[in-house]
């Protein structure tokens, strides 16, 4: 599994050997029931038990701006900072011609459909290439529309040091700088 070591993975086998068959059965259960009772909103594509997920279906949500991330992950760390009371959209990852990754293959197609019911936009893919290469695709393809795009900003993290500061963390920091 993804982020679990050999060391890791190798304890609870050995916690699983030593569990009784009740134990081991209520997980094994636990994990056919996940699969099949989980599964993606129609909409957002992130985690439901039904057609919409939680976020969706909730009225007290700003309904006119959505939040474009790039995995279900994603989506849960914004609900843990708080601040964030819009809309999803999980892409599924990101465009990579290299590696034959198009729009296509990404859940790009309803997203530009919905596009006219928003009022903003918000891309908040990863600091990457291939993220400000499908940040700058969808922003192209919203142009038509009367959607306020924006970016999430970049720069230097709460607390950090100048002197262990990378120079294209620095260099993104100092392009975005904001008036004092």
């Amino acid at each position: 599994m993804p982020g679990i070591g050999r060391k890791t993975a190798q304890r609870m086998g050995f916690h699983l050997l030593d569990a009784g068959r009740e134990e081991v059965h209520t997980l094994a259960e636990a994990l056919v029931d996940l699969k099949s009772k989980v599964g993606k909103c129609e909409r957002c594509h992130y985690l439901a038990q039904g057609e919409l997920c939680h976020i969706c279906t909730d009225q007290k949500r700003d309904q006119s701006t959505v939040c474009v991330v790039e995995r279900v992950v994603d989506v849960l760390i914004f609900e843990r900072m708080g601040e964030y009371r819009g809309l999803y959209h999980v892409l599924g990852g990101v465009l990579s011609p290299l590696d034959g990754i198009t729009a296509d293959e990404l859940n790009m197609a309803d997203l530009f459909e919905r596009l006219p019911t928003y009022e903003e936009l918000i891309l908040a893919t990863h600091a990457s290439i291939e993220g400000d290469t499908t940040a700058l695709f969808i922003s192209q393809r919203a142009e038509k529309y009367n959607v306020n795009v924006t970016r999430l900003a970049r720069g230097l993290p709460v607390g950090a040091n100048l002197e262990y500061t990378d120079e294209a963390t620095l260099a993104s920091a100092y392009s975005s700088r904001v008036k004092f």
